[in-house]
This record gives C-alpha cells, structure tokens and sequence, in this order.
C-alpha cells in the first residue's frame, strides 16, 4: 500500500490540504496517510460526475458492460493482495476477507449483466376509452448523480452494491467510504481507470461523514443518495435528501426460530458463523435466536461451546475467527451494553469479556441467557459478537416476538414443518425470510432491502439499477 492517498477527482489523483494517518484496527501500525476532503472537494467531485454524465449516459449498454466485467477480472488477478488490504483496514479475518472479495467479484460480474438487460414494457394505451389508435412503450434512462456513502465492514463488496448499479445503469457516481476502510474504495480509482471508465464517471472523497454529508446529500446537482449506516444517519439524510431518491439500509436486529424438530447438530456451527463472524460486524448478524423449548437446553450447551471453539487472534493469521473489533468505542459499546444486561438479570453461557493480548478492541464471542426485552442488546443493533437466545412453546409466539423489533432486515427460520414455513414467511415483518437457515444468508443478486426502521429502497444489482433509473412513457397517436 502507498503511503499517502489523494482524492480521486475527474480521472486524477488531486491533493487535499488536510491529511490523517490511518491506524490497523488490531495492530495499530500505521497504514497510510489518508486524504481530508473538504466540503468544497465534495462539490468540485459532484460537478465532475455532472459533466462527466452528459457522455457516459450515451455510451452503449455493451460499453458500460464491458468495463465492469473488466473491473471484475481485474480484482480477481489481484485478489490476495485485495484481500490483505482488508484484514488491515478493517481487521476482517483473512478467511472472511477473501470471501467477500470472491462476493466483490461476483457483484460486478451482476453489474455488468444488469447494463445489458434495462428494458421497459409496452402499455396497452387501448385498455382505456380514448387510448384507440394509439401505441404506448416506456425506457428507463439514468438519473445522473448518485452519492454513495459506504460503511467499513463490507468496503469492497458494499461499494460494488453501489458503484456497480450505478455506473451499469448510465449514471455517474461520487463515492465517500468509510472512515476506518478509505484504501479499499481508493484501489477502485485505478481498477476502474484500467478498465478503460472515462474520467469523471466515478469519483472518491475521503474524509469525514459529519463534514462531507450535508453537501453529499443537499447539492443541487445530486439525484439519488445512497447509503449503509445507522439509523441515525440515516433519518439525517432523509431529512437533507429532500425529494431526491433516497436508498437508506440502516441496519437490523436479526432473528431466528428454530421450531420444534429440527436437526440441532446440523445447525450449530452455521449459526455460531451467522452470529460471531467479522465479530457480528454485520448488518443481518445473528443477534436473537428463538428456540423451541423442547430443543433449548441442548441449542444452548452446543452453541455456548461452539462460540467458545472460535479462534481469537490476528486478522492476518490463516484460522482465526474472531478479532479486533473496529474502534476502541466499539468494544466499550458492546461491553457496556453486556454489563447492563448482566445488572438486569441476564445470564452469560460464554464470553462476556474483553480479551487482553490479542491485538485491541476484542470482544470474546458472546452468549446471553435470560435477557429482559427492555436491554439494549435485546431491543438494538448490538454489531458486535453477541447472541441473545430465549426459549418458546408455540410459534406464533416467536414469531410475534421477532416481529416486536423496531428493525425488519432479514429473518430465518429453521423448521421442519412446511406449513410452519409458510407461515412464518408469511408472518414476519422483514425484508425478506430465509426458510432452513440463518438470516445472515446473502448472495448478491438477490433483492435485500429492510421494513420499519430498517431503512427503505431495495439493494441487489438488478433491483438497485431499477432504483437508479427513470421510467419515461413514449406514446405515438397513429391517428
């Protein structure tokens, strides 16, 4: 990795006159000296995706496509060193970060497919009285320019869920990523120049979002916002947003029942994964586990196990599990939150701790008992390795405790019963439902996209390109 990044402006490296050193989440070595942008650097950004639109929006669909399935090959010849960049920045375990550069790879490969399938529809103008002799069809056309705003713990893939659509669809985009992962969306800058993108088409400011996002959202060549964050941000946004199109995932509180009859030895290790992997620095991270009492002494003996096998260590080590979390006030958070539940009655199966002499910020994996419904780790997003387990007798009784949360991102249910299946899909307030696994389930094509506080608009190449896009009618009168 370079030593000092620039911010990525029409097609070139430009200066910004503020700098700050970017720190390892585990290690603390420093990384790299890291552009300020100033509100003003977001706007000439804004302004080069504007020009830069009036271009790219004709260049052919085949183009467009092109670039983005040269994008992906690019990061599949450099994969390994893409994925070391993550475990630094981030402090993904090694395993983690090569999969989601796998993932990353993928998500352009649907990107570039998707340029190639906007299609409108014909209207049947002859279904109304007065429509006779007439022919009516729509196109989709890009909007312009998109800001994205990015979190840190997916910093490849969770970029390409937005540059991907929309520079597929014909927009121009302005990326600002996150504070803590700026090197992953930075690499982007020459992958995307290689892969032949005209200058403008994608620029990246870094620097803070409490600066940068008032201008990120209000400027008035902006179309469409989107973002990955917390809710809070998130309502910000809407409110500075306007009338502009707006994509908001704000977060979650993910759940799974696990009904009566289910294989808990098949189970136990994918749910540990869904609630402890990347240190449940996940936006659908297992953190409410409902189980049917006749199986709930068993589920929790191997699941308190299982979490307690997970290997803590360096994000750069081979078999490591579990690692620094990504700030100090991030384990403070999550401690915090375990102590009040502990005060309040709550039991704890496993970890509960911070762990000393394995790098900073580590939380062990984490399982609490016994937790009353008012505790934060109960109620909120905890986005930290803890998981909450309660038993239940019928499942409509789960099913309305799941739907009690504030969030509705994904949910899972593993049940035996394909009548409790369908029940369950059918009842539960969420985004979507995984029958037969965990809610952390994703693959990038499908449609995710959260209900209640779990933000609006829907993500997925194909579904965010709808949302990048303006359905224009086209009627002839044939006389």
């Amino acid at each position: 990795m370079q030593h000092r990044y620039d911010l990525w402006i029409n097609g070139q490296w430009q200066p910004a006159e503020a700098y700050e050193q970017l720190q390892s989440p585990y290690s603390r070595e420093e990384l790299a000296s890291i552009a300020q942008a100033s509100p003003a650097d977001v706007a000439r950004a804004i302004e080069a995706a504007h020009e830069a639109f009036a271009a790219y929006r004709l260049l052919p669909a085949f183009r467009r496509s092109q670039i983005l399935y040269r994008v992906a090959e690019l990061i599949d010849k450099r994969r390994e060193e893409l994925a070391g960049v993550v475990a630094r920045e981030a402090a993904k375990p090694l395993k983690a970060a090569r999969a989601e550069i796998a993932r990353t790879i993928e998500t352009y490969r649907f990107a570039a497919e998707a340029a190639k399938s906007i299609t409108g529809e014909q209207v049947a103008m002859d279904a109304a009285e007065g429509g006779e002799g007439r022919i009516g069809f729509t196109i989709r056309s890009p909007i312009g320019v998109v800001t994205a705003i990015t979190p840190f713990n997916f910093p490849f893939n969770l970029v390409a869920h937005k540059v991907g659509p929309a520079l597929a669809a014909g927009n121009t985009i302005v990326l600002k990523p996150a504070e803590q992962t700026p090197i992953s969306a930075l690499l982007l800058a020459e992958l995307f120049a290689e892969a032949g993108l005209p200058a403008g088409a994608l620029n990246i400011v870094t620097g803070k979002g409490s600066e940068l996002g008032e201008t990120l959202t209000t400027h008035p060549l902006v179309q469409k916002v989107s973002f990955t964050g917390s809710h809070t941000v998130g309502e910000l946004i809407q409110r500075q947003a306007g009338l502009r199109r707006t994509t908001l995932e704000l977060g979650s509180n993910a759940a799974l029942i696990i009904d009566q009859g289910t294989d808990i030895d098949a189970i136990i290790d994918r749910c540990a994964g869904g609630a402890f992997g990347y240190n449940g620095q996940v936006c659908i991270s297992l953190q409410r586990i409902f189980v049917h009492r006749s199986l709930y002494d068993r589920f929790v003996e191997q699941f308190a196990a299982a979490a307690s096998r997970l290997v803590i260590g360096s994000p750069l080590e081979e078999m490591t599990d579990v690692t620094s979390m990504i700030s100090d006030k991030a384990a403070e958070r999550v401690a915090q939150w375990v102590e009040e539940a502990v005060a309040s009655g709550a039991k704890v199966a496993a970890g509960g701790h911070r762990v000393e002499g394995e790098g900073h910020a580590v939380y062990a994996p984490t399982v609490l008992l016994n937790v009353p419904n008012s505790e934060k780790v109960w109620t909120e997003e905890v986005f930290g390795p803890v998981a909450v387990i309660a038993p239940f007798d019928d499942l409509q009784e789960a099913v309305s405790e799941v739907n009690a949360s504030r969030y509705g991102l994904m949910a899972g249910v593993y049940t035996p019963d394909i009548n409790n299946a369908f029940a369950a899909a059918r009842e539960l307030e969420a985004g979507g439902v995984v029958i037969n696994d965990i809610p952390t389930f994703r693959v990038d094509q499908m449609p995710y996209g959260g209900v209640k506080d779990s933000g609006k608009g829907t993500e997925g190449v194909a579904y965010a390109v709808q949302e990048m896009t303006q359905i224009k009618l086209i009627s002839f009168n044939l006389g």
